[in-house]
């Protein structure tokens, strides 16, 4: 099953509303805040700094970018009219913010007219992401920063032990909601033939247990894909998505995916 972000201007209303809470509810878990946090941390802008945020979603990342000191201008890109249209709703008043509609393999921006570029999780639901990559190159100022966050999709696991029915619901998951689970692993050599120089990358870890808000998605996600798709009936869905209750009323629950955080910059003329 196709990835519903990579063409996410066409889904249907109700799956794009959906996935709006959805995105927003994975922006207030305190691990997704800690990544966001860890890698923003070791990114430097100039005062005023105009950033650029693609594949913006509902903005929950422009809006931190927004609150960073120095920051002047946040421009979130989406493709998405009803993600941008909550992403409008939630920053209202913030002068900083601009959300416009867009895809990130062909700006509406100016060469040179930006400090820095993020795309969080954007990347890897993107086909042909090198050409997001080289828009991020043209638009942003010599010397500006590029920062690249993602799911290193591969490691996405619910199981706790060798042939676990809830893994097929991870997989399935993924296939349905990740262009590219390969992203992570291939992209200093993207970034790096897109031009940028002066690469740094770091792993991050995120695990659920108890209260697994955002992974219980992923198998409830999951068990419907494989439904839909005539691999599994009804009933075995609905066993699969008890199954995972019934492991954190037992406290035996366990789900992980491995982030990665790429920052790289525009070298500037005669450095």
């Amino acid at each position: 099953m196709a990835d519903v972000y990579a063409s996410i201007a066409s889904a249907e209303l109700d799956v794009q509303e959906r996935l709006a809470a959805v995105l927003e509810r994975r922006a207030e878990n305190p691990q997704q805040q800690e990544m966001l946090r860890a890698y923003l941390t070791e990114m430097s802008f100039p005062p005023d700094a105009e950033l650029l945020d693609l594949g913006c979603g509902t903005g929950a990342v422009s809006r931190v970018l927004a609150g960073l000191p120095g920051t002047g201008r946040v421009v979130g890109v989406d493709p998405s009219l009803v993600f941008l249209l909550t992403a409008r709703r939630l920053s209202a008043g913030d002068e900083k913010l601009t959300f416009i509609e867009g895809d990130c393999r062909s700006l509406p921006c100016a060469d040179s007219s930006f400090d820095g570029v993020i795309f969080h999780t954007t990347l890897s639901h993107v086909p042909d992401p090198e050409k997001g990559l080289a828009e991020a190159f043209r638009v942003l100022r010599p010397g500006g920063v590029l920062a690249v966050f993602d799911g290193d999709y591969t490691t996405t696991t619910l199981a706790t032990g060798d042939y676990d029915p809830l893994q097929a619901c991870a997989d399935a998951a993924m296939s349905a909601i990740v262009h590219d689970r390969w992203l992570i692993p291939r992209l200093a050599k993207m970034v790096k033939n897109a031009g940028f120089s002066e690469l740094s990358q770091r792993s991050h870890g995120f695990v659920e247990t108890e209260q697994p808000d955002y992974m219980l998605t992923i198998v409830d996600r999951g068990a419907d894909v494989l439904a839909a798709s005539g691999r599994i009936g009804t009933d075995l869905a609905t066993a699969l998505k008890s199954e995972a209750r019934r492991r954190i009323t037992a406290g035996c629950f366990f789900g992980s995916i491995a982030y990665g955080s790429l920052l790289a910059k525009k070298r500037a003329p005669d450095t």
